[in-house]
Formats: C-alpha cells, sequence, structure tokens
C-alpha cells in the first residue's frame, strides 16, 4: 500500500492560483472580471512604482493609502449631467471605487510621491531600508 503525505500549503497555493485566475489578476479570460483601475507595477532595486489609468478624474477626487506593503487607492467620478439627452451606450463606469493591493515590498511611507497627468496616476513608493539588499560581509578565521 502506497501512502501519500498530504500537503495543505500546496493545496491553499493551488486554490489560490485558482482564485486569481478566477478573478482576473492576470488571467486573460473573455469572462474575467474587471478589476479598476488598470494597474501597472514595477520595481528596481531601491523603489517600487505604480502607475494607475484614471481617466476622467481630478487629483480631489483621488486617495491615496500606503501601510508597510499594501497600497489601497480609492476615488469617485461622478456620472455626466446629460440635460434633454438619452444614453445609448455607458461603457465607461461612474461612481467611488476602492482597490487594494499588496506591494512586493516594505515601502517608506512618509517618502511616497504621486504625480497625476493626463488621466495617469504615477506613484513612487521607496523602498524601506529593511527591504533593500544589503551586502553581507563574510569573514574568516
Amino acid at each position: 500500500m502506497l501512502a501519500t503525505r498530504w500537503e495543505p500549503w500546496n493545496e491553499l497555493s493551488q486554490l489560490s492560483r485558482e482564485m486569481d485566475r478566477l478573478f482576473s489578476r492576470g488571467g486573460s479570460s473573455p469572462t474575467s472580471v474587471v478589476t479598476f483601475p488598470a494597474l501597472n507595477v514595477w520595481e528596481d532595486e531601491g523603489t517600487v512604482y505604480v502607475e494607475a489609468e484614471l481617466p476622467g478624474f481630478n487629483s480631489e477626487q483621488l486617495e491615496i493609502y500606503v501601510d508597510a506593503n499594501q497600497l489601497t487607492l480609492k476615488g469617485e467620478r461622478s456620472a455626466p449631467e446629460m440635460e434633454g439627452g438619452t444614453w445609448h451606450r455607458q461603457e465607461r463606469g461612474f461612481g467611488s471605487f476602492h482597490r487594494t493591493m499588496e506591494l512586493p515590498a516594505d515601502v517608506d511611507a512618509d517618502q511616497v510621491s504621486a504625480e497625476f497627468q493626463h488621466g495617469i496616476l504615477k506613484i513612487t513608493l521607496p523602498k524601506s531600508e529593511t527591504a533593500k539588499p544589503r551586502r553581507i560581509e563574510v569573514r574568516s578565521n
């Protein structure tokens, strides 16, 4: 009789990947849920960068919160006033949104900066000193 060892962490990891795929975090299924706003996230040695597409917003309608390795974006876009007109198609959403994401590293919240121009929000998040790679000197006797 062959015994198989149960690995709960492997099963949880697989479940997490399936949930990510289901809710379109990196998936491309035609039935995927669209997450707003669309984000680009990348990093270099000392900084994490985030770009968000937010057409039709202005900077007063946006809120950004940073806590260690989490970024939260909040905002609200009002529907345009239509006097005497009739909607035929409304593909751009209106109303409030709230998106929280885990960053790839801990960041220094006091040094975060954000710039909003032409509907693109650019956030620069310097990594905290504990998150930056350090060279460790190896000594021998």
